[in-house]
């Protein structure tokens, strides 16, 4: 279970708070997704935590019940061209954008899990570990995570080899050896160093 931190006094008078969140920083293909949800204090969710924390049963479970108990939800990327266009920082920060952009309910305060904040038309705060501390960024994060989870398994389909499916393309032994071996697909982060050190040797 999330360290609930204590609410500041302006957060005390803010009725609608979005969680931000984002995954995918690391891995050496695909894109990158961010998820904001406003929780609705009429419904709360037990279980909410870190994502990484959880196994893969209980994360698609909480999936399904924010998805059905928020007040709003939303997911926001950035594709391949555009990390390798921007950097992965800033890439990070538009899906972050464009998730909280899409909800559909207009929140008061931002809370963002890091360091820190997008551009955004709403007060936004950056919480360090926020989403084992917040809510609202504890569930962000398990909607990013299955959403980019699922997306990647099924890359896997599509290119098959790299092992996607299992490592979800973050740069694992395997997957470092099976990318030597076939050379990158058009999935793969080409400004990312093990990447580009095989685009650059004319793999």
């Amino acid at each position: 279970m999330y360290q609930e931190r204590p609410a500041t006094p302006c957060e005390k008078t803010i009725r609608l708070i979005a969680g931000v969140d984002e995954v995918g920083r690391g891995p050496l293909c695909g894109p990158v997704i961010a998820a904001a949800v406003i929780l609705d204090s009429n419904h709360p969710i037990d279980g909410l935590d870190d994502s990484k924390k959880m196994s893969e049963k209980k994360r698609e479970v909480l999936f399904d019940t924010i998805c059905e108990k928020s007040l709003a939800w939303c997911t926001g990327r950035a594709d391949v061209e555009e990390i390798d266009q921007l950097n992965i920082l800033r890439a990070s920060m538009l899906a972050m954008r464009r998730a909280v952009e899409g909800l559909s309910v207009k929140p008061e305060l931002a809370l963002i899990d890091g360091n820190r904040c997008p551009s955004l038309a709403c007060p936004a705060e950056a919480i360090v570990k926020g989403d084992s501390k917040v809510a609202e960024i504890a569930a962000a994060s398990i909607i990013a995570k299955v959403t980019r989870d699922r997306e990647m398994a099924e890359l896997d389909k599509i290119y098959p080899g790299y092992g996607i499916a299992g490592h979800k393309g973050y740069p694992t032994k395997a997957h470092l050896q099976a990318l030597r071996s076939l050379g990158p697909a058009v999935i793969y982060r080409r400004s990312f160093r093990p990447v580009r050190e095989l685009y650059e040797s004319g793999r």
